[in-house]
């Protein structure tokens, strides 16, 4: 897998730099139900393949991805607990 072939996969469902995996699931699903060819004989078969194979290496990449547990990356995802933290033992925001 290269990072072309990332970016591909994530252009073909739709989706933007950053997903979660039940968004990458739910377009999935969407593109499935919508280019599936026994709902709708008119589509392009090659179309459901491409959703397909897009997904499968989503999935992949998903599967082999090292999580980051360092504290930036942990604010970087929270960022309600980064404010919190920020101004929690402010006088003016929240306890002294």
């Amino acid at each position: 897998m290269t990072f072309d072939d990332l970016q591909e996969a994530l252009r073909v469902l739709g989706l933007g730099e950053r997903a979660t995996l039940k968004e990458i699931k739910r377009r999935h699903r969407d593109l499935v139900k919508r280019h599936h060819p026994d709902r709708n004989n008119a589509n392009d078969p090659n179309i459901i393949r491409q959703v397909n194979a897009a997904y499968k290496l989503l999935l992949a990449y998903i599967t082999e991805y090292h999580f980051s547990f360092a504290e930036d990356e942990f604010y970087e995802q929270n960022p309600e607990e980064r404010l919190r933290r920020q101004f929690d033992y402010d006088p003016v925001w929240g306890k002294e």
